[in-house]
C-alpha cells in the first residue's frame, strides 16, 4: 500500500499536492464539480493538519489542443474565433479556484504561473491556500524528454516539504507534476481519493475475491483488450457486451447485420476466446438483442429474439435472454469489474441494459459482493441511474483506471512512498 497523508507529519509544513480539477467548464463556469468534491477530504484533513502552506497543482484540458479544435470548428462554421476568450472560458484555473474557496469555507489564492511563485508562497500566511494556474500553460508540464519536465517539476518541488499526489485520473502520465516532481521531493504520499483507488481496484487485478465477474462493454474491442487479457488471469466469468460484443460474435460465425465491428481484431478476439476455453473461463456474450436500423436517438428499437442479427439492422442494446445470463453470473460473484456500457445507454429506447446490468451489480454489492466502477461511461451510466452510492468503489479516473486494470505501473503512484 501506498504511504497517505496520514503516515507522516504535516504540521508546519509547505505542501505541494497534485488534484485533478480537470472539470468540465463553459464560459469560466464549473460544470461539474465531481472531481473537486471527490479531493476536499484530502484537502480539508491537510488543513487540519496546521501546515506552513498547501500549494494546489491540476491541469484543466489542453489549451493548444483544445483551442485549434475550437478554431478549426469556428473555421469550418465561418464563424470568427477568439483564443484568449476561448481558453479563459474553458483552460483558466482561476474560476476553479474560486469555486473551491466556496467549497471550503475560507480562502484560496490564485497564482497565474506555476513559474517564479516561491516569494509568493513564503508571503501566505499560516495555512494558506494558494492554486496554481493550468500546469498544461508550460510545454515543460508534458515535454518527452524528461529534462524539459525536469525543469518545471524541480520550480514546483520548491514550493513544498511534502508531494501529496491526490490526482488518480492523472495517474497514468507520466508528467512533471504528476510524477517527475517526485525526483525533486523527500516526502513523497498519496491522498485518501488516491488511498481509495489503490485500495479497491489493485486486489481485482492481483487477487479478488472469487467468484470474480467482469463486466467489459463499450464500442471497441481495440481499447478493451488489455483490461480483457489481465483480468482473464481471475475471473470465473467475462461478461462482454456493448459495441465489442459484435466483433466477437462474428468470429463465432454469427450474422451481426450492420452493427459496429472491428475487423482488424478478429484475430485478437479470436485468441482471446481460446485463451478463455484454456483456463476454463466462462466467456459470456449477447444470445438476444436490441436493434434498429439507424444510429440514432429516434430510432425505433427492433427485437431479435436470437444470436443472429438481420443484414438491415444493428445492435444497440441487449435483449430479455441475455440480461437473464447476466443477472445470474452477477448474483453468484464475489467481487465485480464493470468498465464499460452494454449497450447505447445515451439513447433512452436503447438504454434498458445498461440499466439492469447497474442495478444487478448494485443488488449484489448490497449482499457483500465488492464492486468497482470504472471508466467514463459507466461511471456516468451510474450516476444516471442513481446508484453510485450503492457501489463499493466508483473509479475517479477513466484512462488511468483502464490501466490499472491492465495490470500496467501508473508513474503517478510508482512515485510515491510506499508503506
Amino acid at each position: 500500500m501506498i504511504k497517505t497523508v496520514k503516515d507522516i507529519e504535516l504540521k508546519n509544513k509547505r505542501i505541494i499536492m497534485r488534484v485533478d480539477f480537470n472539470v468540465p467548464m463553459k464560459d469560466g463556469v464549473v460544470q461539474d464539480d465531481t472531481r473537486i468534491v471527490a479531493a476536499l477530504p484530502t484537502i480539508k484533513y491537510i488543513l487540519e493538519q496546521k501546515p506552513r502552506s498547501l500549494v494546489l497543482m491540476s491541469h484543466l484540458g489542453d489549451p493548444e489542443k483544445d483551442a485549434k479544435k475550437a478554431a478549426e470548428k469556428a473555421a469550418k462554421d465561418g464563424k470568427p474565433f477568439d483564443k484568449e476568450a476561448f481558453i479563459n472560458g474553458k483552460n483558466r484555473m482561476k474560476p476553479v479556484a474560486e469555486y473551491l474557496a466556496k467549497k471550503l469555507g475560507s480562502s484560496v489564492e490564485f497564482a497565474d504561473s506555476c513559474m517564479g511563485q516561491k516569494s509568493r508562497i513564503d508571503a501566505l500566511p499560516e495555512s494558506g491556500v494558494l492554486m496554481l494556474e493550468n500546469t498544461r500553460f508550460h510545454k515543460e508540464e508534458t515535454a518527452k524528454e524528461l529534462d524539459a519536465q525536469r525543469v518545471l517539476a524541480k520550480e514546483l518541488a520548491s514550493y513544498g516539504d511534502v508531494y501529496v499526489n491526490d490526482a488518480f485520473g492523472t495517474a497514468h502520465r507520466a508528467h512533471a507534476s504528476t510524477a517527475t516532481i517526485a525526483e525533486f521531493m523527500k516526502v513523497k504520499v498519496g491522498g485518501f481519493l488516491m488511498e481509495k483507488e489503490v485500495k479497491y481496484i489493485e486486489p481485482m487485478v492481483k487477487n479478488p475475491p472469487k467468484p470474480m465477474i467482469a463486466i467489459i462493454g463499450g464500442a471497441k474491442v481495440s481499447s478493451k483488450i488489455g483490461v480483457l487479457d489481465s483480468l482473464l488471469k481471475n475471473a470465473s466469468a467475462l461478461i462482454i457486451g456493448g459495441g465489442m460484443a459484435y466483433t466477437f460474435l462474428k468470429v463465432q460465425g454469427h450474422a451481426i447485420g450492420k452493427s459496429l465491428v472491428e475487423d482488424d481484431y478478429l484475430d485478437t478476439a479470436k485468441t482471446l476466446l481460446e485463451n478463455a476455453k484454456k483456463q476454463n473461463v466462462r466467456i459470456i456474450l449477447p444470445v438476444d438483442h436490441v436493434c434498429a436500423e439507424t444510429f440514432a436517438a429516434d430510432a425505433k428499437p427492433v427485437m431479435v429474439d436470437g444470436v443472429d442479427i438481420p443484414d438491415n439492422l444493428m445492435g444497440m442494446d441487449v435483449g430479455a435472454k441475455t440480461l437473464a445470463l447476466y443477472q445470474k453470473e452477477i448474483a453468484a460473484a464475489k467481487s465485480i469489474v464493470w468498465n464499460g456500457p452494454v449497450g447505447v445507454f445515451e439513447f433512452e429506447a436503447f438504454s434498458k441494459g445498461t440499466s439492469e446490468v447497474a442495478h444487478y451489480v448494485a443488488d449484489a454489492t448490497d449482499k457483500g459482493a465488492v464492486s468497482v466502477v470504472g471508466g467514463g461511461d459507466s461511471v456516468a451510466a451510474v450516476n444516471k441511474f442513481n446508484l453510485a452510492n450503492r457501489m463499493s468503489h466508483v473509479s475517479t479516473g477513466g484512462g488511468a483506471s483502464l490501466e490499472f486494470l491492465e495490470g500496467k505501473t501508473l508513474p503517478g503512484i510508482a512515485c510515491l512512498e510506499t508503506k
